[in-house]
């Protein structure tokens, strides 16, 4: 199984600590800025989970995970809401997706940890 964890955020600060936290965890991270070139990458190569972003433009996390799932097929993809939006939860309800979880922002090491070990073991 692949270790690579894409993480789909338009903040360079955080995607700088992402690499580093996905490293330290034994990942292979790979960092896209906005979510139209996350999709060509995902469906070229699909990674083991996605970290998504949700407040992002010009496609939004929401948009970006309808289209991934719709769209391009691929439902088989865990993907972590990461986000400091307090509505997601709500929103989360009405996706009844068993591999969609949230992940909220600021997050520690170890909520990362678990959260990944979650949907990879």
């Amino acid at each position: 199984m692949t270790r690579k964890i894409v993480v789909v955020e338009d903040d360079q600060p955080i995607l700088d600590l992402m690499e580093i936290l996905l490293k330290k965890l034994g990942y292979e991270p790979v960092l896209i800025p906005n979510g139209l070139d996350a999709l060509s990458a995902v469906k070229a190569d699909p990674p083991a989970l996605i970290l998504l972003d949700i407040m992002m433009s010009p496609l939004s996390g929401w948009e970006f995970l309808e289209r991934l799932r719709t769209e391009y097929n691929l439902r088989e993809i865990p993907v972590l809401l990461f986000t400091a939006s307090p509505n997601v939860p709500e929103k989360m309800r009405t996706l009844n997706d068993p591999l969609v979880g949230i992940l909220q922002k600021p997050v520690t090491f170890n909520e990362l940890r678990t959260a990944i070990e979650k949907f990879l073991g």
